[in-house]
């Protein structure tokens, strides 16, 4: 069995992983919910839908910018809860919340601790500048060694084009190998099964309480924490020795 360390590049989802992605969902979606009656409406059902709408909505216009995706994907979400339809401004708001979701209290430490031992590369399904202002506000501006978007790449994770850019890219830029990158996500859907199927080492963040992405299928990956934090602690203990 490989350890971390015996990996040069980590290769990370952002949104489910280092910001978190059903918090800035759901906080999003509750002006929706409250004009509608249901403030409290159950959070497993409510993401459930939003997962599975946004999944098809990325299949479908998969040159859309994620900002613009939300700006759709509101309005399906307000349908299929049977709600009143939102206004273009509601769904406007909705498309553009994605700088205001909040990271995950280990994330920006356990990136700087990561960064001392590995190449860090971003590979998320969000387009640019959505993730700038993530970058800026909440992970306090921390410099990836290189930043790649479905905005770039012109498709979303789960496809398998996105992992085949990224290994080019890594491998241009870095002189990384794909057998030395280790994909560090949380979501089974879009990172770890399409993962597996290019052969990858996986480390699975399995936040607590993840809907986003978790599905029926039988969990893989090579790693398993219940946080980045813990991650980094593993490594600084293999590097200890």
């Amino acid at each position: 069995m490989a350890k971390l360390t015996d990996f040069k590049l980590l290769s990370f989802d952002v949104y489910g992983t280092i910001i978190d992605w059903e918090t800035g969902v759901l906080t999003a979606l509750q002006p929706l919910l409250e004009k509608n009656g249901k403030p409290d409406m159950d959070r497993q059902e409510l993401l459930r839908v939003q997962d599975r709408i946004e999944s098809e909505q990325q299949a479908k216009t998969p040159d859309a910018k994620y900002f613009e995706v939300l700006t759709r994907v509101h309005p399906l979400v307000a349908e299929e809860l049977k709600f009143e339809k939102p206004t273009a401004e509601e769904n406007e708001a909705f498309g553009q919340s994605i700088g205001d979701w909040p990271p995950f209290p280990d994330s920006v430490d356990a990136l700087k601790r990561l960064s001392q031992h590995f190449k860090m590369v971003v590979l998320s399904n969000v387009d640019n500048d959505s993730f700038q202002k993530s970058k800026t506000k909440q992970l306090q501006g921390f410099e990836f060694d290189a930043v790649l978007t479905a905005q770039d790449i012109g498709s979303y994770k789960p496809d398998l084009k996105n992992f085949e850019y990224m290994f080019r890219t890594v491998k241009e830029r870095f002189g990384v190998e794909r057998e030395q990158v280790l994909q560090t996500a949380q979501s089974q859907f879009h990172d770890h099964q399409p993962g597996k199927k290019l052969g990858m080492k996986t480390s699975w963040i399995c936040r607590r309480g993840a809907t986003m992405g978790n599905r029926d299928e039988p969990p893989k990956f090579d790693w398993k924490f219940d946080t980045l934090g813990d991650m980094a602690d593993a490594v600084e203990k293999e590097l200890e020795g």
